[in-house]
């Protein structure tokens, strides 16, 4: 069997790595290889660049060096992690993508979907998942999921309710160009409401 790509996405508080353990279990109890990764982060140079982009004052860096910090980490994980992962016909499941720098750069500081697009596909080329998932909710609710969770990853969390409206906003308007390979989940219901939804989605690929 071929290796699949999943990503999943959303704003803060989502419950993006809830629904990942939920997959990768359902998959790894049908047979299937999985390797479920992260971004930032998903390999170790990647992982160091991740501390600088999801700690600290949200004003430590421009729009500009947040994307370019984060391609750099992407073009890292996918030589180290995704790319042989695949090569070897296992499926991976990634927490974000490049659809998070379109969103949170791209919409969010206001660079424009073009300019960051264009940084990605200098970057990854024609390369794009098979399967994602935008996990919606309101912002007050994913916020206030997110504060729940405490430690030092908080960074994008702190940034203004602006930001995250236009974040909000961005990750539908991806969803709505790229509906060949997005689907948009109430992320507001259940864990076990999404999990199915994500299920009955995931039965249908090729």
């Amino acid at each position: 069997m071929a290796g699949r790509f999943i990503t999943l996405e959303g704003g803060e508080g989502a419950g993006k790595t809830t629904q990942i353990e939920l997959l990768t279990a359902a998959l790894r109890a049908r047979g299937i290889d999985v390797v479920t990764t992260r971004e930032p982060g998903g390999a170790p140079g990647a992982e160091q660049i991740r501390t600088l982009l999801v700690e600290g004052e949200p004003g430590r860096w421009d729009a500009w060096t947040e994307a370019l910090l984060h391609t750099a980490a992407r073009r890292d994980h996918l030589r180290a992690t995704v790319w042989p992962a695949l090569e070897a016909g296992r499926w991976v499941i990634s927490d974000r993508f490049y659809d998070s720098t379109v969103a949170y750069q791209g919409y969010g500081h206001g660079l424009g979907v073009e300019a960051v697009e264009r940084l990605q596909a200098l970057v990854l080329g024609d390369f794009a998942p098979d399967l994602t998932f935008v996990l919606d909710l309101p912002i007050d609710t994913g916020l206030a999921r997110a504060a729940g969770r405490g430690g030092t990853e908080d960074r994008y969390e702190r940034m203004d309710h602006g930001f995250h409206q236009r974040l909000r906003n961005g990750y539908l308007d991806i969803a709505r160009r790229h509906d060949h390979r997005c689907v948009v989940i109430d992320a507001a219901q259940s864990a076990d409401a999404v999990h199915q939804q994500i299920m009955s989605v995931v039965d249908r690929l090729d």
